[in-house]
């Protein structure tokens, strides 16, 4: 880890949730909920990357102004194998991998495992936006009903 990295003053939110991943023996720097994410990055304190597909981001909506590497690609999701240099090539005016990413996903899971990966990749402060852009399936098998980026009334553009 870069001294730059060690000495990197976290916002109050993101030190929590780093402590918490520490408790919880996460791969990754932590989770936040979609207001704080939202909140980090209009005061330019962390870069919001979306890894949903091209194709969910096309017609289920996306936050303006995100970065987009896909963890998964295609309708079959199949996982992107290029997925951490496309990460570091998309941060590096930010940082590259000292820079304090939050990752974003439909639910939470996948952008979980996109930043075990970047982790593992030598990324020192990537945080999972927990609930996701849609948030979880609930027992009519639908999203957005009880959590998720859209259902906080947060920022989305749909082509």
């Amino acid at each position: 880890m870069s001294s730059e990295a060690e000495t990197l003053a976290l916002p109050e939110a993101l030190e929590q949730a780093r402590s918490q991943a520490e408790q919880q023996k996460l791969p990754y720097a932590g989770g936040v909920v979609p207001p704080v994410a939202w909140q980090l990055v209009q005061r330019r304190e962390a870069v919001l990357v979306d890894v949903r597909s091209g194709e969910e981001r096309k017609f289920v909506g996306q936050v303006p102004d995100s970065l987009h590497v896909p963890w998964a690609t295609g309708t079959a999701l199949t996982r992107n194998p290029r997925f951490v240099r496309e990460l570091e090539a998309k941060l590096a005016k930010d940082g590259g991998k000292d820079a304090v990413v939050l990752l974003l996903c439909r639910s939470g899971k996948r952008s979980a495992l996109a930043a075990e990966a970047a982790a593992k990749a030598g990324f020192t402060h990537v945080f999972n936006v927990l609930e996701g852009f849609e948030g979880e399936i609930d027992a009519r098998q639908h999203r957005g009903g009880s959590d998720g980026w859209r259902f906080h009334g947060l920022p989305w553009i749909q082509d």
